[in-house]
């Protein structure tokens, strides 16, 4: 799994009235190299639909493809993994769905929990919000958790981490800095009026920050 670099987290919401294929296909051709498919709105059909989409562009261009929330849907459609949130199934239960080759990601925003995901035995963690952000609605602990606490969750685990919330391509290289391995977004890329370009200029800035 490449979760390096920078991971796109749909949300056809925030699109410009572009479809979650199109955003993807700028995305891929701009260099992410990991999709979340989110759209929580969505019925679990429509995502279905999407997903297989999804999977097949994501395949063709050797980018890592990840559900959001739901291992039952990444399995259907063949993801490569899942991410999971508090309220979703433990790590050991998804881990039984997708099977052994199954990647699994779970969000946290501090460094107990970060420990605790990684002991369950967690592929890789999303941390955040790191700043401020207008894409997702979080809890007041989780929200604006800081550059600080990113480099101390960075130090507490081994797994790889990306950090997620209000990441920019003003701020992605102080994400990298801080420890993480990659930067997630949603509105950096997919509400940009050019999403091939924003989707370039942002690896550019996690490349760069990462050498």
């Amino acid at each position: 799994m490449n979760i390096s670099g920078t991971y796109l987290v749909t949300q056809a919401s925030r699109s410009r009235d572009r479809s979650t294929e199109r955003v993807v296909a700028a995305a891929i051709e701009g260099g992410v190299t990991t999709v979340q498919l989110r759209e929580k709105h969505m019925t679990a059909r429509e995502r279905y639909s999407i997903g297989k989409d999804l999977r097949e562009q994501t395949r063709a261009a050797g980018v890592t493809f990840i559900v959001n929330d739901r291992a039952d849907l990444a399995a259907a459609v063949d993801a490569d993994g899942v991410h999971l949130g508090d309220d979703d199934l433990p790590i050991a239960a998804a881990r039984e769905v997708l099977g052994p080759h199954g990647y699994v990601g779970r969000s946290v925003s501090t460094v107990a929990a970060a420990a605790d995901a990684e002991r369950a035995g967690a592929d890789y963690l999303g941390v955040g919000a790191v700043f401020a952000t207008a894409s997702k609605d979080v809890p007041a602990a989780e929200a604006e958790i800081g550059l600080e606490t990113l480099a101390d969750i960075a130090d507490a685990v081994d797994i790889p981490i990306v950090g997620i919330g209000g990441v920019t391509p003003e701020n992605a290289e102080d994400v990298i800095a801080a420890g993480a391995d990659g930067v997630a977004v949603i509105s950096a890329i997919t509400a940009a009026e050019d999403p091939v370009a924003a989707t370039r200029r942002l690896t550019t800035c996690v490349e760069e920050a990462a050498r």
